[in-house]
């Protein structure tokens, strides 16, 4: 038993997890690998090839760096768990008008718990993951995540949903290093072609970018269903016909084929009338918004009218803003318009570089 304890590393195949599980390898750390299945894209009617987590290459790359560095590796099929939550949700949140935010979702309630099982199951003190943030326990006992030394690449957005039992368990071994430094390691480690590795940024059940496609086949008569809808000025003006409101997303300015003579944006999506609001780009700027389904994590609880700079997309730069709490949402106010908020999207509160905590937008008010 190695003196620093033993980590469940979850390994997707790619540079980022692999490299970790080769850091804490050679830190000393008693490692073992696993490799989750989260989504079988044939089962969806895709025609695209698996990519990202999921396919074969990559859970034998994982494999391949376990048994050539000498630590246990094993694969980990949670479809039934992942589908059942995930992607229902997916559908679910379109089909009310909304954008959800998937990743967030699965990691937030499937793959930690997911781990955090097994790591209790094979007597591991700790789990650890890829993703380029950092944890660290505050002053005051609580655990907190924070931005990434790489800015570029810092996921401290996707991770706001995790619970203390959770943080308090998890060491993520990337956070303090720039991209290019794990590169170089993945070459130090033996893996050249690792290092030249394509990423994915796709959703991992819909590899080909298609989430109109893969709600067609998740819901065969969708398009009946929505179809007749309108475009609508925010006057409430008829523009023209639209394919129905799920196929839309707040922001939205191509592939909305319509010709009005400038370029207009998505502003308000209304499933029960089938409308979709369309406006000039200023018309997406957005004072005030309600967030629900809160995770706080640096504190627990929000001080009313504390600032705190707010994000309300994974690449957004965040916005200055005044926080009001109350129960389980939050009343967030910008100082400046926010551009193009988006019911079902999270929203993630930063004092400094450390999340304060999180939630889903549920209203522009």
């Amino acid at each position: 038993m190695s003196a620093k304890g033993k980590v469940l590393v979850a390994m997707s195949g790619g540079i980022d997890s692999t490299v970790a599980a080769l850091m804490l390898h050679k830190q000393g750390y008693e490692v073992v690998g696993i490799t989750m299945k989260t989504w079988d894209y044939a089962a969806s009617g895709g025609s695209k090839k698996e990519t990202g987590c999921c396919n074969l290459d990559s859970f034998n790359d994982a494999r391949q760096a376990a048994v050539e560095h000498g630590f246990a590796h094993y694969i980990l099929d949670i479809r039934e768990e992942f589908g059942d939550f995930v992607i229902d949700n997916f559908v679910e949140e379109y089909l009310a008008g909304r954008t959800p935010n998937p990743c967030v979702l699965c990691n937030t309630h499937i793959k930690w718990r997911a781990l955090l099982k097994r790591a209790n199951a094979l007597g591991c003190d700790h789990i650890a993951t890829g993703h380029y943030a950092k944890i660290r326990q505050h002053d005051n006992g609580r655990f907190v995540i924070s931005k990434a030394v790489d800015h570029t690449k810092d996921q401290s957005y996707v991770l706001w949903g995790l619970q203390q039992d959770l943080l308090s368990r998890t060491l993520l071994p990337l956070g303090g290093y720039r991209k290019t430094e794990i590169r170089q390691m993945a070459h130090d480690f033996g893996y050249p072609a690792l290092a030249k590795k394509q990423e994915s940024y796709e959703i991992c059940f819909v590899p080909d970018n298609d989430y109109r496609g893969f709600l067609k086949r998740k819901v065969p008569d969708l398009e009946s269903k929505v179809a007749g809808g309108y475009f609508v000025d925010k006057n409430g003006t008829i523009l023209g016909k639209h394919k129905g409101y799920p196929f839309y997303t707040i922001g939205q300015r191509k592939g909305l084929e319509i010709a009005l003579g400038r370029p207009v944006f998505v502003t308000h999506i209304d499933p029960d009338n089938n409308t979709v609001t369309l406006g000039d780009e200023e018309d997406l700027d957005q004072q005030e918004m309600l967030v629900g389904k809160l995770n706080l994590i640096k504190y627990d609880t929000l001080t009313p009218g504390m600032e705190a700079t707010t994000k309300i997309r994974y690449k957004d730069a965040g916005a200055l803003s005044v926080l009001y709490p109350d129960s389980n949402t939050c009343n967030v106010r910008f100082f400046e318009s926010a551009k193009g908020v988006a019911p079902g999207q999270s929203a993630v509160f930063y004092e400094g570089d450390d999340v304060l905590g999180g939630g889903i937008i549920q209203k522009t008010l």
